[in-house]
């Protein structure tokens, strides 16, 4: 079965390229192909004509968004009204990856992927206009809503606090915002349950919510990765100092709850969501093994 993967260097793409490693998978870096150059993108697609095109490229700088506000609509919506164009013209399913930012938060209750959007920024504007693109668009599709992605690769929060971890012995973090962490791998094995599980000529147009098993807050979360981090002899602050979004400096405004209901995803394909604990764990014994390599 061919696949098609764009942005394989960001954390999707690169657990995509452990669970994928030895089939008919073609990944392609932002240097191997810049989503933006309209002709290469048809080239590569018309040419590969790939059953599956695996979208894993984004602007997720969500700060640097509400300046870099033009790139970031290129990125997120422009290009993957191409995409998916592109794919429409090739028979492939794409299957793209959005964001719990598309939501407001105020339901209090776990997001459905029938819930009316209403995103607070420009970053989670701009993943909106992408899937709305698809929809429009009239190619076969899967739409993967996720949140709070971290692993042991790219930039994320788990890393950002092993970072500053090591560095400081207090650290604040917020406490009043709640979303459910998601394990990168994770989500690259449900990307992988999907197509193994859907007969390509009969599969259903759709969105899907995906994410961790645990409703919780960052400044949890941070608790629970050190936690962890005390098991395994890592470095961790003295102190984890609670405080609320308001005292945190940002031009962003964030949903203060932003739980994503994922009973549909189980409900269709039979498989179990992200665990929180399992994912943090597998991250830092990778991150640990990894820094054994290089000393």
């Amino acid at each position: 079965m061919s696949i098609l993967v764009l942005g394989s260097n960001g954390q999707l793409g690169k657990c995509l390229i452990d669970h994928y490693s030895n089939e008919d998978v073609l990944f392609l870096k932002k240097k191997d192909l810049d989503i933006l150059d309209e002709t290469k993108l048809a080239k590569i697609i018309k040419n590969y004509r790939p059953k599956f095109v695996i979208n894993c490229s984004a602007y997720t700088k969500v700060e640097m968004a509400e300046i870099e506000h033009e790139t970031a609509e290129l990125i997120n919506s422009h290009a993957v009204s191409n995409i998916s164009e592109l794919c429409k013209q090739t028979n492939s399913i794409l299957i793209h990856i959005s964001t719990d930012y598309v939501f407001d938060g105020k339901l209090k209750r776990p997001f459905t992927e029938e819930d009316d959007t209403n995103p607070l920024n420009i970053y989670g504007k701009t993943k909106l206009q992408g899937e709305e693109s698809i929809i429009k668009s009239g190619a076969r599709y899967i739409i993967i809503r996720t949140s709070w992605v971290y692993s042991e690769y790219g930039n994320n929060f788990l890393k950002t606090m092993l970072r500053l971890g090591e560095k400081n012995e207090e650290l604040q973090v917020i406490n009043d915002q709640l979303g459910c962490p998601t394990y990168a791998q994770d989500i690259a094995i449900a990307i992988k349950n999907i197509i193994e599980s859907s007969e390509f000529d009969h599969i259903d147009n759709g969105i899907y919510h995906f994410c961790g098993d645990t409703c919780c807050s960052w400044y949890e979360f941070a608790c629970k990765i050190f936690e962890i981090c005390n098991k395994k002899g890592l470095a961790s602050p003295k102190s984890l100092k609670p405080i609320n979004a308001v005292d945190f400096e940002t031009q962003v405004i964030r949903a203060d709850y932003s739980v994503l209901d994922c009973s549909k995803y189980v409900s269709k394909f039979k498989k179990p969501l992200s665990s929180m604990n399992k994912g943090i764990e597998k991250s830092i014994n990778q991150i640990k093994k990894n820094r054994t390599k290089n000393d």
